[in-house]
């Protein structure tokens, strides 16, 4: 594929995961500044590895979970928490990749990132 099919790819899987007034916003706001970086991020992120074929949507966003509590970066897992969720992950999927998080990278990264996932689930009164 050309950059630009590369890129058009990337569009459509950014805006389906993240939300199109979410991505369209993040583009729209781009200046001099960090334009090729938006222009990056479509294009290999989202169009170069979400468009490949090894991994569903739903497991590539059981992985970014990990990943990204692990590094303990509250704004971009608000964010894939709710492209989770338009993969179908359920309530159930996160938590249980939180546990995860727990054993394997420690509890200071689990309480930050059930802090945040609960923001975006909203709390369940089910006990």
């Amino acid at each position: 594929m050309s950059d630009g099919s590369m890129y058009d790819a990337g569009l459509k899987n950014r805006r389906e995961v993240l939300g199109a007034d979410y991505v369209d916003n993040s583009i729209g706001n781009a200046d001099s500044f960090n334009s090729e970086f938006q222009e990056l991020v479509t294009r290999y992120c989202w169009g170069e590895v979400w468009s490949r074929e090894g991994l569903t949507r739903r497991e590539r966003s059981l992985i970014n979970l990990g990943m990204i509590s692990a590094l303990n970066r509250p704004h971009e897992l608000k964010l894939h928490v709710k492209g989770a969720l338009n993969n179908g992950l359920t309530r159930d999927d996160i938590k249980e990749v939180l546990l995860q998080v727990m054993i394997y990278c420690g509890v200071p990264a689990a309480v930050d990132s059930f802090r945040v996932a609960r923001e975006v689930l909203g709390h369940d009164n089910d006990r």
